[in-house]
């Protein structure tokens, strides 16, 4: 498995070497977040496995999505409504995750995350990428890489190093945005009141 380190290497020399494992399918890696340390893949069928099998996830359970243009999010078949709309230009990017609906019925969480890193990986790749925490199913959040690699079942193809996070730092808010008013789901590093809306 590579390593590479933010603090050695430019931002657009750790985008092209993730960016060039991630497009062989199946390929996940260990990223650093400005929330907590998570796990990347391109959206195939392959890469979802690999998450899912790290994590000892349970496939009922849908992966979200990093997004570098949520108002792309259309041509993926998710729904922008108003509310969708309304949330994402207010809290992205940033730590939220909002769950969208989406043409099959059931809902996507997509997130726009706010780190120079990620940003730089989504537009390389010009697609969203399955997203999720890069811990064991039901496990305390990584806050370092070294965290993330010991919790996970199994290696990831790359990770990229980008220091400790602090102790007290959070995964993302989650909201459903799938209703005439978003519920929040998780209170996490965006407080959030539904009853602005």
């Amino acid at each position: 498995m590579k390593i590479v380190d933010l603090y050695n290497s430019t931002v657009a020399d750790a985008v092209s070497a993730v960016a060039g494992v991630l497009r062989t399918p199946g390929s996940v890696a260990a990223v650093p977040t400005e929330t907590v340390y998570g796990l990347v893949s391109a959206l195939n069928a392959e890469g979802s496995e690999r998450i899912y099998a790290l994590k000892r996830r349970s496939g009922a359970k849908r992966l979200g999505w990093f997004v570098g243009n949520w108002r792309r999010l259309a041509e993926y078949g998710v729904e922008l409504t108003p509310l969708v709309v309304r949330l994402a230009l207010r809290y992205t990017p940033g730590p939220v995750t909002i769950i969208a609906p989406d043409v099959s019925g059931n809902g996507i969480g997509f997130r726009v995350p706010d780190h120079p890193f990620l940003a730089a990986l989504l537009a390389e790749m010009e697609t969203p990428l399955y997203q999720t925490s890069a811990n064991l199913s039901g496990e305390p959040d990584a806050l370092s890489l070294d965290d993330a690699l010991a919790h996970l079942d199994g290696q990831v193809d790359i990770s990229v190093n980008g220091g400790d996070l602090p102790p007290a730092a959070l995964a993302s808010t989650v909201v459903d945005a799938r209703g005439e008013v978003p519920k929040i789901l998780r209170q996490g590093a965006l407080k959030i009141d539904p009853a602005d809306f």
